[in-house]
């Protein structure tokens, strides 16, 4: 079997599994970049592309250890980290072969860098494949969901003072307030007076958590 290699690596002010979104589509105004290896860079090898909304991107876990250590359940978040299911009946990102997959918008293409939004990669991330996301076969909006209708994910309401929201330009501020209302503490973890940090944008956001309210405490 041909060994495959990434083919992009992702670009994203998320340098830390801390932080990235659980899934594609939770934080619209989080924007990354899809940058080509050299041999890629090429004008046809996206021709066509600026048709399509949204792409496909099959991606590595690069930031986890080798998972293939014949567990075959995982306790998802979404159900509190308490309930053990099968691996393949989740999109936990420890699995077997540790690949994504992960369905983002497209915001602009520009020298044969793809713009994103919305994307559950962090940066640095390896990309093995791009796919254009094609609306009549790829949505199913009547299919079932699982587990995953019965537990609603309850988002956090993020608080900031004016100090520290005028450290982020205005994209950016959104951006990581939807990432912090996601909740990226380990759903274990519920001391109220504990500080987290967050690398995003190259500063070190400092937080914490009290019911359903998150407090940014700190910008580094």
């Amino acid at each position: 079997m041909k060994e495959i290699r990434p083919i992009a690596f992702f670009r994203s002010p998320l340098t830390s599994k801390f932080g990235v979104p659980r899934q594609s589509g939770l934080a619209d105004n989080l924007v990354g970049r899809i940058v080509f290896e050299p041999q890629y860079q090429r004008e046809e090898a996206l021709r066509g592309l600026e048709g399509f909304d949204y792409l496909w991107l099959i991606w590595g876990f690069s930031a986890n250890k080798s998972t293939d250590d014949g567990k075959l359940t995982v306790r998802p978040p979404r159900l509190g980290g308490n309930e053990r299911l099968g691996v393949f009946a989740t999109r936990s990102p420890f699995r077997p072969n540790g690949l994504g997959l992960s369905s983002v918008r497209i915001k602009q293409i520009t020298d044969s860098v793809i713009e994103v939004v919305g994307a559950d990669l962090m940066d640095g991330t390896p990309i093995y494949d791009v796919k254009p996301y094609i609306p009549y076969v790829d949505s199913h909006p009547e299919a079932k969901g699982g587990f995953t209708d019965k537990k609603a994910w309850q988002k956090l309401s993020v608080m900031m003072s004016d100090e520290y929201a005028r450290c982020f330009e205005k994209e950016e501020l959104a951006a990581l307030k939807e990432v912090l209302a996601q909740d990226p503490r380990p759903q274990y973890q519920h001391d109220t007076e504990r500080v987290y940090g967050m690398p995003f944008g190259g500063k070190d956001v400092r937080f914490r958590v009290d019911g359903d309210v998150l407090e940014i405490v700190g910008i580094e």
